[in-house]
């Protein structure tokens, strides 16, 4: 994830960050047969996957979401509006949130995770329509940086999705809510390293620019203040991996959900400085678009928003959970 981050912040989230989330929440509750449809093909390549839980009314409140998934027959009938879909019209499928029971007083727990499959859209926009009048559309949305692919806001009409879909079958309604969690624990930190590897890329776009780049009749990279810039940068990002690392270390073994949320946080804040130094020993020609670092800064700006605001991952999971430790 960070090599791939290192050449693109969005091939990474693609390839990796998104079929990782679907992947953990198959393993921690789908059924038997789920498994074996669907994670051979995710880890394969032969399904790409996107993610749709945020709505134009609730993003970090997830569980207050109200796209619905009404049981008719053998199929679920998916209506509502999700947005900020990352990938999703290459996608060949969507892990979706949506509302099983009608009693909204139920919050999260009325929430069920559902594996909806789609065709892979040719150009940006998209539209698919299904024969009994089920319809699906996606506007891409403009944003300043992530250029490497779209998000979108995604609408479903009386949208079929067949009872099998629904993750963990039976014993899945109303479980929607802990297992995208379970999905999203990952990936923050697959989200830490897709930061490393910008900061990386950042890093070495400045060193190589300082050591060509000559003012006042000598290189940039002979100036003291250049090179304590490049030197905290360096250590900066080297603190960032070794983090990122011992958390991985602590997730194969089935913990570190709250070190996972503390790694987020810190690294993802720690990309915005070292790609704002990065342009910065760039100067003016850092503020073009033309020179890769421009890119790295405007992508560094989502990693704080993404996979977890971290306002909401201080308060709802570090803060609480440390609390919760503490009182026991």
């Amino acid at each position: 994830t960070e090599e791939l981050s290192r050449g693109s912040l969005g091939v990474a989230g693609s390839l990796i960050t998104r079929p990782e989330i679907l992947t953990r929440a198959l393993l921690q509750g789908a059924t038997e047969e789920q498994k074996h449809e669907w994670l051979p093909k995710l880890a394969s390549g032969e399904v790409m996957a996107a993610v749709a839980v945020t709505e134009p009314d609730f993003g970090s409140d997830s569980g207050a979401v109200k796209t619905a998934a009404t049981k008719d027959g053998d199929d679920y009938v998916i209506t509502g509006v999700k947005t900020w879909c990352t990938f999703a019209g290459r996608a060949d499928v969507l892990m979706l949130l949506a509302r099983t029971d009608p009693d909204r007083s139920k919050a999260h727990r009325g929430l069920s995770l559902f594996v909806v499959p789609k065709e892979r859209a040719a150009g940006h926009g998209f539209q698919f329509d299904q024969p009994g009048g089920g319809r699906m559309e996606g506007r891409p949305i403009d944003t300043i940086g992530y250029r490497g692919m779209h998000s979108y806001e995604v609408s479903f009409v009386g949208w079929r999705v067949p009872a099998a879909n629904l993750i963990g079958g039976d014993g899945g309604v109303g479980r929607g809510f802990y297992l995208q969690m379970a999905g999203f624990e990952n990936g923050r930190l697959q989200t830490a390293a897709r930061a490393v590897g910008v900061m990386q890329a950042a890093y070495e776009a400045a060193r190589d620019y300082a050591r060509d780049r000559t003012v006042f009749g000598q290189p940039l990279a002979d100036f003291q203040l250049t090179q304590i810039k490049l030197a905290r940068m360096a250590v900066v990002i080297q603190a960032a991996r070794q983090f990122m690392y011992t958390v991985a270390r602590l997730m194969a073994k089935g913990q570190g959900m709250i070190e996972a949320a503390m790694v987020k946080a810190y690294v993802c804040r720690a990309a915005e400085l070292v790609t704002r130094e990065a342009m910065q020993i760039h100067g003016g020609m850092g503020y073009a678009e033309e020179f890769p670092v421009s890119r790295y800064f405007v992508d560094a700006r989502v990693l704080s928003i993404f996979e977890g605001a971290d306002e909401i991952l201080a308060l709802k999971v570090i803060a609480r959970n440390l609390l919760k430790n503490a009182r026991s």
